[in-house]
């Protein structure tokens, strides 16, 4: 208990440190919401990565997936890895940070009212944003305090965690905004490469080595519970074996999985708004290395141990709850590690968890200061540059804006926590109901605009409609559809709305198009 405390207290100790020596780097907007767009690759990379995995994937995916299809969810690792981090660096980096800069925008919704020159899709983007960061950063908090809760045992109540953490991410993150949160991504990133190193070693260890547990793996049947609701349909055409094979007891509803949580990463605020800060073309190109080696061990390695959950767990429903409970596997097959290695996987998964709120808060706090409250900025930018207004102006009117982001940092976060103590959900669908909102309202219009300049503003709204449309009726229809089946749909189907119905809408006028593309590709857009 001692090894715990105190390397958990140092590691706090550590993150807020940093906070306040990145306090310098704060003072203006682009500073505390950009890090001055000059981030580097490794720490660029590492937010990245940091941001994609936390609580959520280490405690409710890994284990929710890894009871569900066995070995087979490493898949959804691999599809991370690929799809998630090393083709969103390919196709969306490079792009994503030169039209940035040339429209210079912030924030996802300021890309959509800039590059589509309207402020209701701004307003509109802000919102969704911040309203569907919040069940994500719920099951965050979910998941971290459900395994500290296990640590420090039942003395300390899973509310307690909740809000301790809560409270210190929001110091560090007020403290020293984007830079701050770059720099501890990257030492948290090192600990939770270090931390699923040494998991996957013992719980492999545990089972008599890698070819015994897979051997005892393809014995293991669906309980009586699985095959209750729902997972009666999961396991109908279940055979012998099916929990140790190359695509368990339901490939199809594995792929579901593999999009939602791969695809996902291209149209969200929070892992997107990475590629705005970083610093120059080679920057991208060694960020895309470190990006995918890292996603390729962290999400590999949490779904490759979820996949053993049979062999810990004898069942995963919870009759004092009267259901299933997905949250509790991983917790369960770690709690009979050696206290010293306990501290380790509590500080890996206190810093996959950190991370990830840091860059939710800070999108959704960002978001609203810039998108809704401060809607003028570019009019105010304007005169800035034309000598308009004067330099102490300039500097009140930047100080201004960053508070009110530290204001909303804190109002983000209470809500959030407020649903955390009360969760209506397991934390895979609350994060499902997150990505299949977000990412099916903003990757189409996001992706296609970066490269297509006959996207219209009506396709746009389309996939805004078709992302939360599909993803609140089948919250207010008792989830018929699984969230993160249905979150699936919703990114695909955008894919297949924006053009559809950019086709037979009305263009953008050329002179915006023009702007936005820049003089160097002109040319090839009046060919199109």
């Amino acid at each position: 208990m001692f090894a715990k405390i105190a390397l958990t207290v140092a590691f706090l100790i550590v993150m807020v440190g940093i906070g306040v020596y990145s306090r310098r780097h704060s003072r203006s907007v682009d500073g505390f919401v950009l890090g001055g767009r000059s981030v580097g690759p490794w720490l660029t990379a590492f937010a990245f990565g940091t941001s994609y995995f936390s609580a959520v994937v280490f405690v409710g995916y890994a284990g929710q997936f890894g009871w569900k299809y066995g070995l087979a969810s490493t898949w959804i690792g691999v599809g991370n890895a690929v799809v998630g981090s090393l083709l969103a660096w390919l196709v969306l980096a490079r792009r994503t940070r030169l039209m940035t800069q040339r429209i210079r925008s912030r924030t996802m919704p300021d890309f959509f009212g800039t590059r589509y020159g309207s402020e209701r899709l701004r307003v509109a983007a802000s919102i969704i944003a911040f309203v569907f960061l919040i069940p994500y950063t719920a099951g965050v908090y979910m998941g971290i305090s459900k395994l500290f809760e296990l640590g420090f045992g039942s003395a300390v109540p899973y509310e307690f965690w909740a809000i301790t953490m809560a409270t210190l991410t929001a110091a560090y993150v007020i403290l020293g905004g984007y830079k701050a949160t770059a720099i501890n991504d990257f030492i948290q990133g090192l600990v939770m490469l270090a931390g699923i190193t040494a998991v996957i070693l013992l719980v492999v260890n545990h089972q008599g080595g890698l070819s015994a547990a897979v051997g005892k793996l393809a014995e293991a049947k669906p309980d009586a519970y699985d095959l209750s609701m729902r997972g009666k349909e999961l396991y109908a055409n279940f055979r012998p074996g099916d929990f140790a094979s190359w695509f368990g007891p339901a490939p199809l509803s594995l792929l579901g999985v593999v999009i939602l949580t791969s695809l996902g990463t291209w149209g969200l605020p929070q892992m997107v708004g990475k590629f705005y800060s970083i610093t120059d073309e080679s920057a991208i190109r060694r960020g895309t290395v470190i990006s995918t080696v890292f996603a390729i061990v962290v999400a590999g390695g949490c779904y490759f141990i979820g996949g053993f959950g049979r062999l810990f767990v004898k069942t995963a429903f919870d009759p004092g709850k009267g259901r299933l409970a997905f949250d509790a596997i991983v917790p369960q097959m770690l709690s009979g590690l050696p206290e010293a290695l306990m501290a380790l996987v509590m500080l890996l998964v206190l810093s996959a968890s950190m991370s990830t709120l840091a860059s939710l808060v800070l999108t959704s706090s960002s978001t609203m200061t810039l998108d809704l409250i401060y809607r003028d900025k570019k009019s105010e930018e304007g005169e800035v540059a034309a000598g308009q207004i004067d330099d102490a102006v300039a500097a009140q009117i930047e100080r201004r804006k960053v508070v009110v982001m530290r204001v909303l940092i804190v109002f983000f976060i209470v809500i959030s926590l407020l649903i955390a103590l009360r969760p209506p959900q397991f934390i895979a669908q609350l994060m499902g109901i997150s990505w299949g909102a977000l990412a099916g309202a903003f990757l189409a219009p996001f992706l296609y605009g970066l490269y297509w300049r006959g996207v219209t503003r009506a396709a746009v709204w389309a996939s805004f409609a078709w992302g939360v449309g599909l993803t609140v009726v089948n919250m207010l229809l008792g989830n018929p559809m699984n969230p993160i089946d249905c979150g699936a749909a919703a990114m695909l189907g955008s894919l297949a709305v924006v053009p559809a119905v950019s086709l037979v809408t009305p263009r953008l006028p050329r002179s915006l198009v023009d702007s936005v593309f820049g003089r160097g590709e002109a040319e090839k857009g009046a060919a199109e």
